[in-house]
């Protein structure tokens, strides 16, 4: 499954072009980003696309749904086991089990983080996670 948008390339380096889009609906409900409509995407350019010409730019559906589980998802999973093992550790230690799950919190958190930079800086040299110029679009 794919997702597809329009949009007007800005500018061609590296043979990437730089696409301005309007936000993707499920983008405009979220709030996260504050400002503009419209974001620039990094698109791989096969089709040749010269700046100014209107596009049609494809990003895989299964890429942006592992992005947002990781990125998302992933920290919420680890809080949550860091909970879980600071309290058992606590248990065999026979300690309060406050801080050792509020250290185990912070540790799996922060570990989760350590991983999303690591998967980031992944995806950016992934050419499946890229987003794609898949033809120029005739005004």
């Amino acid at each position: 499954m794919q997702g597809e948008q329009e949009g007007i390339v800005i500018a061609i380096e590296n043979g990437m072009a730089k696409v301005k889009t309007s936000r993707h609906s499920d983008c405009e409900n979220c709030g996260s980003c504050p400002g503009n409509t419209a974001i620039v995407l990094d698109a791989l350019n096969p089709v040749g696309a010269e700046p100014g010409q209107r596009v049609l730019v494809e990003v895989e559906e299964v890429s942006m749904l592992k992005s947002a589980f990781i990125v998302y998802m992933l920290p919420l999973i680890a809080v949550f086991g860091g909970i879980m093992v600071g309290g058992y550790l606590a248990e065999i230690l026979n300690a309060s089990p406050g801080w050792f799950q509020f250290a185990g919190a912070i540790l799996a958190f922060a570990g989760s983080g350590f991983y999303i930079r690591c998967f980031d800086r992944h995806a950016k040299n992934n050419t499946k996670m890229q987003p794609v110029v898949k033809r120029i679009l005739n005004d």
